[in-house]
């Protein structure tokens, strides 16, 4: 059985970012037991603080209750200069700082990470800009709309004759986060297990997407290929791809290999399918791909989403039918595994959202609290970990500091 033992208890980490891959990083960590602090602006908060709930006055957003779970809120103007001393002050106190502003911004508030290492050589500082900290446009903004398209992801996304299109969640924000994440636990280890010092993590949000290009710039370094947008089908891997089902559903299947198809044949009745030169090999299936489709959308077609599904898993292949977040909330995998968590909540009672990822067998993510209200924990972080009397801090939040 799991103990109560948190696998990054014991690490510290300041949440300097917004928007939205950059402190997902921290609530990863967070979700792993790590003490993070997050900053935000006065009166205003993090962006996800706006989503959907928010216009309920006092009541917390949805995505903030999630996103911005296992954090402490603490209020500073990084855009005075005592706001700026105030973070630098904090530095020293903390293993990790994650941050996602841009180079010149960095540069301007005095928090650029030379800077940084400076006041605390042990720091591990996670930095997830648009493109990186270095490069002809590290000085540029970014979103996940824009890294996806900066990246290839965008292009190749779409039905061929139709115009690109982007993915419908946040990819690349979640992708770079968990890289960022990774590297982060990655420097630790190095720092407390190898006896190394603190680093920078430098990220750029397109970088997420580019790692899933699989070997798209290989194939074109070598073959002059460039991929383009392929729809539901995988060009070179038949059969796998989505159908429509006698219920007006959709399902998708994947049977790309001599195996598998195989025993998708036998399961359609249709046996002889496996040995006709046309469909034998994997080759000769791509090459015939448009005569192959239409015989398994058909067969498809007379079965409903369930029965189908139910019919190709029972034969072991692969199947799933295409999911709305309605048939996610009422699927019981989603549950029993765990996936889905469920809390109570003071302004929404009774959620359920993603619980922490992945699982550990010994020492799994919790939520320990969900996402707080805006400077909760101001008071008590500047107290503890600053040693300002409550004197200081009534003096910097008359100032507009805090």
């Amino acid at each position: 059985m799991p103990g109560d033992r948190s696998p990054l208890e014991g690490i510290r980490v300041l949440d300097l970012a917004t928007v939205l891959a950059a402190p997902v990083t921290a609530t990863m960590l967070g979700d792993f037991g790590a003490e993070v602090v997050k900053v935000e602006e006065p009166g205003r908060g993090d962006f996800t603080r706006d989503g959907p709930g928010s216009s309920t006055p006092g009541r917390r957003s949805l995505q903030w209750i999630q996103e911005g779970r296992n954090k402490k809120s603490v209020t500073v103007d990084l855009r005075t200069a005592r706001g700026q001393e105030l973070v630098r002050e904090l530095v020293p106190h903390f293993d990790v700082v994650v941050m996602n502003f841009r180079p010149p911004t960095l540069e301007e508030w005095g928090l650029a990470p030379e800077r940084l290492q400076e006041i605390n050589p042990r720091a591990v500082l996670v930095l997830v800009t648009g493109y990186g900290m270095s490069g002809p446009h590290r000085d540029r903004g970014a979103f996940d709309r824009i890294a996806s398209a900066f990246s290839g992801l965008t292009y190749v996304s779409g039905e061929p004759d139709g115009q690109p299109t982007r993915t419908g969640y946040a990819v690349i924000d979640y992708m770079a986060a968990y890289l960022a994440a990774f590297a982060t636990v990655t420097a630790l280890y190095d720092r407390d297990r190898n006896g190394g010092t603190g680093q920078i993590v430098d990220l750029g949000l397109y970088e997420a997407g580019f790692r899933a290009s699989e070997n798209a710039l290989l194939s074109y370094a070598a073959l002059g290929k460039v991929r383009e947008r392929q729809g539901n089908r995988n060009l070179q891997i038949v059969p796998a791809s989505d159908f429509d089902t006698a219920d007006g559903r959709r399902i998708s299947v994947h049977a790309g290999t001599d195996a598998l198809f195989g025993k998708l044949a036998a399961v359609m009745g249709a046996a002889e399918l496996a040995a006709d030169p046309r469909y034998a090999t994997r080759e000769s299936r791509v090459e015939n791909q448009d005569e192959l489709y239409p015989v398994i959308a058909a067969w498809v077609g007379r079965l409903s989403a369930d029965e189908a599904v139910r019919v190709l898993n029972d034969a072991s292949v692969p199947a799933a039918p295409i999911m709305s977040i309605a048939d996610i909330a009422a699927d019981p995998h989603y549950r029993e595994r765990g996936t889905i968590t469920s809390l109570v909540d003071d302004d929404w009672g009774e959620l359920p959202m993603v619980a922490p990822l992945p699982r550990l067998s010994g020492t799994p993510g919790r939520i320990r609290s969900l996402g707080p209200r805006l400077g909760e924990h101001t008071d008590s972080t500047l107290t503890d970990l600053l040693g300002l009397d409550q004197h200081a801090v009534d003096a910097l939040r008359a100032d507009g500091v805090i």
